[in-house]
């Protein structure tokens, strides 16, 4: 079955929002299918933080109408879209750094023991899990009582993926998961992703590093001042395609004509 005959787990048609006279957005399409990983890609105010946003409730779209396999929605909150299984990891991760890896795991869903009013959280579960999430992600974890602050980078992000995945998430949305590490927790990150969608899982990748995209990705739309530049499966786009639509190559040219000017018409 291809893509045309299947219902997406995520769609905005015709997406638009507006912030007074500033448009950061316009006519926005965009489909996520179940076991891809859709990357969104765009300088910085290309409108990609907006659009997630949309996607997670923190914003509602203007115009276009939003779908969740393939029914209409309207999001008036996070919890409306976490409800739907549509899981966002911001770059900030929202993780405790001095808590313990298990407990950041279950933050604001400890599971417990005991009765009322006696109750306490259920340590030994809570870490057997966590190991258990995260060798599925291909991660042997040494320790689920260090604090996650000890962890590289690249480790949690894997937490914070692993358990979007176990919280039931079909939808994961990554803001700039790769934007602040090293080549080579990037490519751990990569990884995971990879992993994620093996899962069965729909991925939004957002990025405005290509070269941490294309390896990664299924289908690539480009934003670049809120508008859509389109949507291209890999086969369909390079990687020198994407960089020169994405670095707008056009505007490139031009500083490099007038930096040169400058340089010429300096004074020795």
């Amino acid at each position: 079955m291809n893509k045309n005959e299947r219902t997406p787990l995520l769609e905005l048609r015709h997406g638009s929002k507006y912030f007074g006279h500033i448009i950061a957005l316009r006519d926005v399409n965009v489909q996520l299918y179940a076991g891809e990983v859709l990357c969104l890609l765009g300088d910085n105010g290309a409108g990609k933080s907006t659009l997630i946003k949309i996607f997670a409730g923190v914003h509602q779209q203007d115009e276009g109408q939003l779908f969740v396999e393939g029914e209409e929605v309207r999001f008036r909150s996070p919890r409306d879209s976490l409800d739907r299984g549509i899981a966002t990891v911001y770059q900030d991760l929202a993780m405790i750094p001095l808590m313990s890896i298990s407990r950041n795991f279950f933050l604001g869903s400890e599971p417990t023991i005991g009765r009322w009013p006696i109750r306490r959280f259920d340590h030994q579960f809570a870490n057997r899990t966590v190991r258990d999430e995260l060798l599925k992600m291909g991660i042997d974890i040494r320790d689920p009582d260090q604090p996650v602050g000890t962890l590289s980078g690249g480790e949690r992000q894997s937490v914070a993926i692993a358990r979007a995945v176990y919280f039931g998430a079909k939808v994961l949305i990554l803001d700039e998961p790769t934007a602040a590490l090293g080549v080579k927790q990037a490519g751990t990150v990569l990884r995971y992703i990879a992993q994620a969608r093996a899962r069965g899982l729909g991925v939004i990748f957002i990025t405005h590093n290509p070269h941490h995209a294309f390896p990664v990705g299924d289908r690539f739309t480009i934003l670049k001042r809120g508008q859509q530049l389109g949507t291209w499966t890999k086969g369909e786009l390079s990687r020198d395609a994407m960089i020169s639509m994405m670095s707008g190559a056009a505007e490139l040219e031009a500083l490099s004509a007038e930096l040169e000017k400058v340089g010429n018409n300096a004074v020795p």
